[in-house]
């Protein structure tokens, strides 16, 4: 195992509490896999695991595997048409031949089919078993404030079931987003037990297709644009002590709207959780930058009928704290008016916010401390604009796998170090594809300057239990990252996923549509790319996908029509359905983004070197490749239509060869000369639009 759990970093370093209190439960757990689905009839949660489970059946044709096979090839066939070769034969079964299950040691937050896990098994388990013991570490103190036990989880997939010393304490279903289970009266009834017995049950179904899954394959092996799944818990597992009435964060209702640069002001809900019924508690925030005060707000008493109050903040700059703070005598590029730090890739400008809970006898109850970035988006004259001046994004598609820890990052560390990679290159942003990223990532984005796309996992079925499954995780997604300044774009489907059926159906339509008004009602900040690639119903955003090679997307990307023409053979935008649907086009006001290209792979050294590692073209050498990579980036920008591209991609996946770095992260070609490409195919479009470069 070379990728050990990381036990010291806290998990939410965008969401921090002074003396904090915390214990991450990375590390060893008791494991055992659930086959027949035994441990809740067997009572395991009362009784504890098992040493091992003996299993009575047998896998046969007739358990309906071979139908989804079926089904699931279709699905596939649908996607990858032309990208690889497919494997024949590539039907997940549960393996056969096998007694027993023997309980063992996994290394948390890390996949049971990882090497990093200790475990390392690609078979086929649907339900997991997670157990270990845990400590009280409440004090007196804290016991009589009434202070809360959270056990939390950044993300475990897919269904989890919690229960301490056999008492069930939550649940809950989506395998992308964080959740936080309420242990303390759980513990409350077991007080002077030396430790408490943590039991998680998880269910991931291998073969649903109505289940979010994103890149995680449903066949015996990864193939094409898939990879090996990753089931159960995959980020970080910890117990917070924390006040019994508190600041909630964002995805329990707290949002800091950051984008009135115009105002200079912060706009801010402050959500509470745990308030008892009239009690009287108030809200206040204070802005800081450099280290110093920039503005408190006035005391907001929190209305008798709702735990939520909104709180204005003036993040502008006086003139005594320029004159006392702030160096005039450096150039002020990143201050909108020299009165306010603005946030930019170029310069990403933080204010540190504390956000504090009063008691009605002046005490402080509870004190967060996070940041927020002032910077505004539009989108409209078929131009996208940051701060007020038209930008160019040079992304690239951001899968987020690693080679000993597939989904889960080794650490916060390589999510950073992924955005140094990515900078160094020229990009200044990505689209993060088919996954909710760590909350760590996103810190870092917002740190280092780096825009992101969020985008959560597709199913790959369409049914009345995909949507109720979708709107539910979508929201929650929404809302962990909706106060990061870096998170400017949502894309809410990819490529027609899930909905194979848009050119005729109004239901799977609607439903687009409906994603759209859900997100733009929890968020009207930022643009909504409906369904990137093609056959866009409703969106602000004219985004389309053509891995073409260099002199077929040259000519595409200069003539509009070409761009609007049939892609994958499927149209940019649905068609109207006369007396049904109204159908969806291309008008000017919407920026034009080519939101996925490239994907140019290195032929293997020699014949049977890597044969299943692929691109969608392939270069001859490093030099081919740098070639290649200025035709097609210099391709989209030239053709003077497109203002955003998103270049497949950082890093090499599996079998998916077709990263500038390899899977372990070293370069394949130099980072300098592709950022050179890069920032010289964006002096094209500032030449364009009238600026010279981001900066100006």
């Amino acid at each position: 195992m070379t990728s050990q759990p990381d036990f010291t970093t806290y998990p939410r370093p965008d969401f921090v509490r002074p003396n904090l209190l915390w214990e991450s439960l990375n590390g060893p757990w008791d494991f055992l896999f659930d086959d027949e689905d035994i441990g809740l009839d067997a009572k395991w949660p009362l009784n504890g695991l098992p040493a091992s489970v003996t299993l009575s059946m047998a896998t046969n044709a007739e358990d309906g595997t071979l139908e989804f096979g079926e089904v699931g090839d279709r699905v596939t066939q649908s996607i990858v048409s032309g990208t690889q070769k497919r494997l024949k034969d590539n039907t997940l079964c549960k393996a056969s031949g096998q007694h027993e299950n023997t309980k063992t040691v996994i290394h948390v937050p890390f996949v049971f089919q990882s090497p990093a896990s200790g475990i390392n098994d690609r078979g086929v388990h649907e339900v997991l078993w997670y157990e270990r013991e845990i400590q009280d570490a409440r004090s007196e103190d804290h016991r009589s404030r009434r202070d809360a036990v959270l056990l939390r989880f950044g993300a475990v997939d897919y269904e989890a079931t919690v229960w301490v010393n056999g008492r069930l304490c939550g649940r809950h279903r989506g395998g992308q987003v964080p959740f936080n289970v309420d242990v303390t009266a759980a513990l409350d009834c077991a007080i002077g037990q030396p430790s408490h017995r943590v039991t998680v049950r998880v269910y991931d179904s291998a073969y649903d297709l109505t289940q979010p899954r994103g890149k995680q394959y449903w066949g015996a092996k990864p193939e094409s644009i898939f990879y090996t799944p990753s089931g159960g818990i995959w980020q970080s597992v910890w117990t917070e002590i924390v006040p019994r009435a508190r600041i909630a964060d964002s995805s329990d209702g707290t949002v800091l709207r950051s984008n009135d640069v115009e105002e200079g002001k912060l706009h801010a809900i402050v959500n509470v959780l745990g308030r008892k019924a009239g009690e009287k508690l108030s809200v206040e925030l204070e802005a800081w930058y450099g280290g110093q005060i920039v503005a408190t707000s006035e005391r907001k008493a929190l209305p008798k009928g709702t735990s939520a109050t909104e709180v204005d903040l003036d993040m502008k700059f006086t003139k005594s704290f320029i004159e006392r703070y702030l160096n005039t005598s450096v150039e002020t590029v990143g201050y909108w008016n020299r009165t306010m730090a603005v946030w930019s890739p170029e310069n990403p400008l933080l204010y540190d916010v504390v956000i504090r809970l009063h008691d009605a006898g002046d005490g402080v109850v509870d004190q967060v401390k996070t940041h927020i970035g002032m910077r505004s988006i539009e989108w409209s004259d078929g131009v996208w604009k940051l701060n007020g001046k038209p930008y160019f994004q040079a992304l690239f598609l951001d899968q987020g796998y690693w080679p000993d820890t597939f989904m889960t990052a080794p650490s916060s560390e390589a999510l950073k170090k992924d955005i140094e990679l990515a900078k160094r290159m020229g990009f200044n942003g990505c689209r993060k594809h088919q996954k909710v990223e760590d909350p760590a990532f996103y810190y870092w984005a917002d740190k280092l300057g780096f825009l992101v796309w969020g985008e959560m996992a597709s199913a790959y079925k369409f049914s009345s239990e995909y949507v109720d499954r979708f709107n539910q995780e979508w929201t929650e997604a929404v809302k962990l990252v909706i106060n990061h300044p870096s998170v400017v774009t949502w894309t809410t489907v990819n490529e027609s996923w899930g909905y194979p059926s848009l050119h005729d159906n109004v239901q799977q339509r609607n439903h687009i549509r409906a994603l759209y008004y859900l997100t733009k009602s929890l968020d009207p900040t930022r643009p909504i790319n409906d369904n990137c690639g093609w056959q866009h119903v409703q969106t602000d955003l004219t985004t389309f996908h053509n891995y073409s090679d260099g002199p077929e997307l040259e000519k595409t990307c200069a003539d509009l029509s070409l761009i609007l023409s049939k892609k994958a053979d499927r149209n940019v935008f649905v068609d109207e359905m006369p007396g049904q649907n109204p159908g969806a086009r291309h008008d000017e006001s919407k920026p034009i983004m080519c939101t996925e290209f490239g994907g140019v792979n290195i032929a293997a050294a020699k014949q049977g070197e890597s044969d299943r590692d692929w691109g969608y073209t392939t270069a001859q050498d490093p030099n081919d490749l740098l070639k290649r990579i200025e035709r097609l980036v210099r391709g989209v920008v030239e053709g003077g239509h497109c203002c955003a591209f998103v270049y497949t991609q950082l890093t090499d996946i599996e079998q998916e060869a077709n990263g500038l770095y390899t899977f372990d992260r070293k370069e394949k070609l130099d980072a300098g000369k592709v950022k050179a490409v890069i920032d010289g195919a964006l002096m094209v479009f500032y030449d364009r639009v009238g600026t010279k470069s981001q900066d100006d």
